[in-house]
């Protein structure tokens, strides 16, 4: 898919939405929420942090969910997944580390990954 400008690597289903400093400081708040709720919750840190995603990797997924809600919030395929998630270190070049880590095998143990939540489907 090509933008109005005919470039074809720019997406346009998605939409560059806020500046990544706004988005990273929605995510630290989300994941702020996260660990206060768990830490009411009785569990110990040590034993839940490893399993949270990073601000940058939160950012990612929520992106991809904004992606996925304005595609009629039909379940992207692998090969979607993976454009998608190209597109976004494309329009955000220091989230790409993030990006490249969720498309890689590397976190497969977090059980909200997309590569568990694909394989478990």
């Amino acid at each position: 898919m090509t933008d109005s400008a005919g470039d074809p690597t720019r997406d346009v289903s998605i939409p560059r939405r806020a500046s990544l400093e706004l988005l990273r400081a929605e995510a630290a708040d989300e994941l702020a929420v996260l660990v206060h709720e768990r830490l009411l919750g009785g569990e110990d840190p040590w034993d839940f942090m490893e399993d949270l995603p990073t601000v940058d990797e939160l950012v990612v997924f929520t992106l991809r969910a904004e992606n996925i809600a304005a595609n009629g919030g039909v379940r992207p395929t692998a090969a979607r997944h993976y454009r998608v998630l190209r597109q976004i270190a494309l329009e955000y070049p220091p989230l790409t580390p993030a990006v490249w880590r969720l498309l890689g095998d590397a976190n497969t143990h977090r059980r909200w990954d997309a590569v568990i939540q694909a394989d478990a489907s």
